[in-house]
Parts: C-alpha cells; structure tokens; sequence
C-alpha cells in the first residue's frame, strides 16, 4: 500500500480511537488490529466471556428475483437452491480453473438470499456476481450496513439482553429482529470458533448499538489481531493467506462444504465454474498434487507464513500460510500446504525458521474444539 493511498473508515472509527485501538491498514479501510487490553487479553477473553468485532469492511449484498437461487448456484459447488428459508451456508465462488475467488457466507430469507464476502475481495466479488448472473436476478450492494461480530461463551447471555428472542437461534441460522426500532439481520455464526453472532445493522445506528453491547459486563472490544489467532487455532481459512486464486476447494480441504448434490452422481451435479477440476480432484480423476494441513511444532519456536516446510530428508515439500503461538493452545501451530505424501496424520516435517529446521507434526484441525450452539 502506498503511503498516498486512501483508508475508508467504518462506522465506528470515532467509538475505535476513543477505545485507544491501534489502528492499521487492512482491505483498504483503517481498523482496529487491538485495543489497550492486547492481544493475548482479547483472545482469552473471547474464548472465556464475549468479544466484539468492528467487521464492517465486509461486503453485504442482496440477490433478488425467482432465479436468484438457481442463478447463484450456477456460480459456486454448493446447494443453494434447496437451503431452507432462514438457514445459512458457506460458500465458494470460483473461477473457470476451479480456484476460489472467495470465501463467502449466505443466508436464505426467503424474499432475497444475503450474501457476506471479505472486505478485501467485495468490489471485484460484486462485479464477478454481477457479470455472471446480473441478467438473472438482481444484485444490490449495501453499503448502507454495517457489520458486527459478538463471539464467545457469553454473546448470548450479553445479546439476549438487548434483543430478546435471538437465543434460540441455532448455529448457521438467522432472523430479523429489532432494537429500540432500529432494524437488525441476525445470524448466529462468525470466524471463532466460539458460539457468536453476526449483526448486520444501518450505519447511522451501528455506533449507539456498539456501545449498547459495549455496556454488557461480559464484552470487551476485540481487534485483528485476536481475531487472526481465534480463526487459526479454530482451523479456519483465512482469504489471501489459505486460499487464493491460486487454490482449489479440495487442495483446502473444503470437501465438507460440496454438498452431496453437487457432487459427481448428484441430482445437480457440476455446472459450477471449474466443475471438471473440482469434482475430478473429489473423486481421484483429477490429479491432487498438495493438501492443506494443520502443523503443531514440537518446539517452542512460532512459525509464520511463507516459511518453506521440507521433508525430514531436506526436500522442499511446501509452504507455511498461516502461524503463530496459538494464545490458547500455548503452542506454535500453523496451517499449510505439502505435497499429498506429506499430507498424512502424523507425519513429521520440518519447517525452515531462519535457517534451523523446526520439527512439526501434521495433525487435525481445529487446533482448539469448535463450540457452535446447535441446540
């Protein structure tokens, strides 16, 4: 980023400087990478009680119109067209080699389907959604919202409080609620690990709804920084870091988000960009040449990305995309792509840390137990 470039600023730019937060470029917007607290804090408090998230860099769009389901299937491998009204689904836009564009989250509302794409990807999201199916259906941004994450044990103890009724929400479903008549998109999923939400609220309301939330005895601000740590340790992909344009869902080791009825013998099998690669590499008729793996060192020396993993006989074998020492785990853990006979449980490699070889362990994600609600 050059020092001439521009930042946006969220909603909740004035409530971040007077929280303290150290400010930072990221996806061309200035956010809060933490707060007075520090990281380490902010990470164990929203693993203990609940932390709040500015993620309004995020892009919000509607698809509108009887075709938007089938038309936005059309563009990623996954069922949307049979997802229930109020159920929401991960998802993968693709290019027409099968690597991802990005990673996305959708939600059925039965009169429009609500997208979530990254803040660094929404503009260039948004006009590959709309060349590709504007003519199908209607494609609205919605630069008008803003976004909040509240993740932790206690979000809805703090979230109850202020918007009764949104506890029985269940993981990877949303409402529509209401908070002193102010509008407000509810669903219950984020980027933990951690039970939580996710709040779509105005701009012009977002402030007072923060400190509102703010005001609970269980939640504290939280930055980039803890959110960083959370997603690694909970095993989750981070765009730009784990996948890219650059990768394909079965190289992540996204099978889990295929759905049977996309897949090869499904009743809509294919039809997504790329399908041929995707499916192909799923059922052993495409060639995989690496896999996404989970690493645990066994020593105490933190790995980064971009670090060179090689085998214990010295040969390159891959690349570190995400590490550090995990806060909860109390040890360096990392994700990173090897090559398919590295790729086994178990299996030791060396990760090149300033010339010293660092012995890791491939190992199973996530690295810290998931604890979604599910009811």
């Amino acid at each position: 980023m050059s020092a001439d470039t521009v930042l946006l600023n969220t909603p909740l730019n004035a409530l971040h400087i007077e929280l303290g937060a150290r400010m930072v470029p990221f996806a061309g917007y200035s956010m809060p990478v933490q707060y007075p607290m520090g990281l380490m804090a902010e990470h164990h408090h929203t693993r203990a009680e609940a932390g709040l998230f500015d993620v309004s860099h995020m892009g919000q769009l509607r698809l509108v119109g009887p075709d938007a389901a089938a038309a936005f299937e059309s563009l990623m491998p996954v069922d949307v067209i049979d997802l229930p009204v109020g159920k929401q689904r991960y998802g993968l836009l693709l290019t027409d080699e099968g690597t991802i564009i990005d990673d996305l989250m959708f939600i059925n509302r039965g009169t429009d389907i609500f997208v979530i794409v990254n803040g660094a990807c929404k503009v260039n999201d948004i006009a590959h959604i709309q060349a590709r199916i504007g003519l199908r259906c209607q494609v609205i941004p919605m630069p008008e919202l803003a976004l909040l994450a509240l993740q932790g044990p206690k979000a809805v103890d703090a979230l109850a409080r202020m918007v009764p009724g949104v506890e029985k929400l269940v993981f990877m479903t949303g409402a529509s609620y209401e908070w002193q008549g102010t509008d407000l998109f509810i669903t219950r999923s984020g980027y933990t690990g951690e039970d939580g939400f996710e709040i779509s609220v105005g701009n012009q309301h977002v402030d007072a709804f923060a400190r509102a939330l703010l005001a609970q005895s269980e939640v504290k601000p939280i930055g980039l920084g803890a959110r960083n740590s959370l997603r690694l340790e909970a095993g989750l992909c981070l765009y730009g870091n784990d996948i890219d344009t650059t990768t394909t869902p079965i190289e992540a080791g996204l099978n889990w988000a295929i759905q049977k009825v996309r897949r090869t013998g499904g009743l809509r099998a294919g039809g997504f960009p790329g399908a041929h690669i995707v499916l192909g590499q799923m059922d052993g008729t495409h060639a995989l040449m690496r896999k996404r793996v989970g690493l645990i060192a066994q020593e105490r020396v933190p790995v980064r990305e971009h670090v060179e993993l090689q085998n214990t006989q010295g040969v390159k074998i891959g690349e570190v995309t995400s590490g550090l020492l995990g806060p909860s785990t109390n040890i360096p853990v990392a994700m990173g792509y090897v090559d398919v006979a590295s790729a086994a449980l178990g299996t030791v490699i060396h990760a090149m840390v300033r010339g010293k070889a660092v012995p890791m362990t491939v190992s199973a994600m996530p690295f810290v137990p998931n604890r979604y609600y599910r009811g």
